[in-house]
């Protein structure tokens, strides 16, 4: 690596680690790319490893690498993507692409995306928010979704030797883990997120665009199914009909160890085990059951996106950075240290090493994103589906309550 620091608020590498700091980036004959990455995204030690050898593989270009926090992150891209200082690559939150790609100041990065990334294997979750209006401006980067995590020894108890591979099987088994103490399934009344996989795998959309505008729909027909489904795996526990997964926190209940099942990232396995050691070992995960056994059932698909800013003093350098990242090798990686879903379909074997994160890519297959729309962040901020998902949980009339959760969403896409 090159003599001199990576910045952020927080020293990501330290001095001492780099063998001592001090030079300014940007020597005689270099050229330095300025790149923005999310705190946590990934480990020092895997930035030390892509930095250094991309700058040994690159002479005459210097990663300049500085950490951003996610507490208030859209509005400082934006100012950032507007001036004439603005850092050449920076990773988004897949479903902020469509916010930055409205201000005209994101690079056109189709051409990279067909020539030489392979966008044809891109998890859909990832590649659909990064393309409007058919560009693409956001590189697939890395994934995250919801599976199950279960407890082997209640699944055993209750004579289920094998995770359920259809919906039909799901609510089944759990209604024979809900008994004697045991609660089925902890799902809080206002997962949304996972109310949307259920509807997407019914055919049908939280939200829909025509002529430039947005209607919500989760009061289709196809949407009520979902929550009908919803309704009834909720009931197979003794979740809160009005709160969402964070209130409480759900690993917190899991761990008590009298749930069979939750619904969250593998990160959650982690928190469990550290709360109650006695489950290390008892823990397993699959994917969430499809209403076949053909394919897992369609999930919310979280992670990162790359974006390369069009006022960016270094285009070429900046694409190649993105493409490096992007790369097979770095996506390896990346999935290994972090236990990430890569980027691409064809990429799932390199985690299957690990139960979690395998049965996280198998979902990733199935994955979707949020409607792609600018506005999308007005929904969640009021988020007009946690009231509707309480109501319909405590009894009040579906199709009325959907009604006013639609008029809710079609009001916050269509605000300026």
């Amino acid at each position: 690596m090159k003599n001199r620091c990576l910045v952020s608020s927080v020293a990501l590498v330290s001095c001492a680690a780099l063998g001592g700091c001090g030079l300014m980036p940007g020597g005689s004959g270099t050229t330095t790319v300025t790149v923005w990455l999310m705190k946590d995204s990934v480990t020092d030690e895997f930035l030390d490893r892509f930095v250094s050898a991309y700058e040994k593989e690159h002479t005459s270009v210097e990663l300049d690498v500085r950490i951003q926090e996610w507490t208030g992150i859209g509005d400082k891209v934006l100012a950032a993507l507007d001036s004439d200082d603005a850092p050449d690559v920076i990773e988004v939150g897949n479903t902020q692409v469509a916010q930055y790609a409205e201000s005209g100041n994101l690079r056109d990065l189709t051409l990279e995306a067909v020539r030489d990334l392979g966008s044809e294997e891109w998890l859909p979750g990832l590649a659909q928010p990064g393309s409007i209006n058919g560009a693409q401006f956001g590189i697939p980067w890395y994934a995250a979704n919801r599976i199950v995590i279960y407890n082997k020894e209640l699944f055993a108890l209750a004579g289920i030797d094998k995770p359920p591979k259809t919906r039909d099987q799901w609510i089944e088994d759990t209604e024979e883990l809900n008994a004697g103490g045991t609660q089925g399934i902890y799902l809080a009344g206002q997962d949304w997120y996972t109310l949307a996989g259920f509807i997407w795998d019914e055919g049908g959309e939280l939200a829909v665009a025509s002529g430039g505008d947005w209607t919500g729909t989760v009061d289709t027909p196809a949407a009520l199914r979902g929550m009908a489904f919803y309704k009834e795996l909720q009931s197979l526990g003794n979740g809160p009909k009005n709160s969402d997964e964070a209130k409480p926190p759900q690993a917190d209940v899991f761990a008590k160890g009298d749930v069979a099942q939750i619904i969250s990232t593998p990160s959650s396995a982690r928190l469990i085990e550290e709360q109650n050691p006695e489950l290390k070992g008892k823990l397993g995960f699959f994917p969430i059951p499809g209403k076949t056994a053909d394919a897992p059932g369609a999930v919310f698909t979280g992670g990162s996106d790359l974006i390369v800013s069009k006022n960016s003093h270094h285009h070429s350098a900046a694409a190649d950075v993105v493409k490096a990242l992007a790369s097979t090798k770095w996506q390896t990686d990346l999935a290994r240290t972090m236990s990430y879903v890569p980027n691409k379909t064809t990429l799932a074997g390199v985690i299957r090493g690990d139960a979690s994160t395998a049965a996280m890519a198998a979902g990733a297959a199935q994955g979707r994103a949020t409607p792609n729309s600018p506005q999308w962040a007005n929904v969640e901020a009021k988020n007009p589906i946690k009231p509707y998902m309480t109501a319909v949980l405590e009894g009040q009339d579906p199709k009325a309550a959907a009604k006013a959760a639609s008029e809710g969403i079609t009001r916050a896409l269509n605000s300026d």
